[in-house]
């Protein structure tokens, strides 16, 4: 939830003269892992935070070591929009 709110601080301490359209998201539970594929670790690296411009004064930040699938799956969303 922490994330959440700092990312309203942030959204809310941009000054752009269009007001920011805010998008519903629908939280889910994680699919199980296929027990023939061992979960995959990656070494936990400092992130740091990505802003991706949509366009149209959209902005979506994340942090860097997001998944690429689900960030590839978000984009989708957020374009048919």
């Amino acid at each position: 939830m922490s994330q959440l709110f700092r990312w309203r601080k942030e959204l809310c301490q941009i000054s752009t003269p269009s007001i920011p359209q805010l998008i519903p998201v629908e939280v889910v539970e994680p699919l199980p892992a296929s027990p023939e594929e061992p979960p995959v670790s990656r070494p936990r690296k400092k992130a740091s935070i990505v802003t991706i411009e949509l366009g149209g004064g959209r902005r979506l930040r994340v942090e860097s070591d997001i998944d690429t699938e689900a960030l590839g799956r978000i984009l989708d969303v957020l374009e048919r929009r």
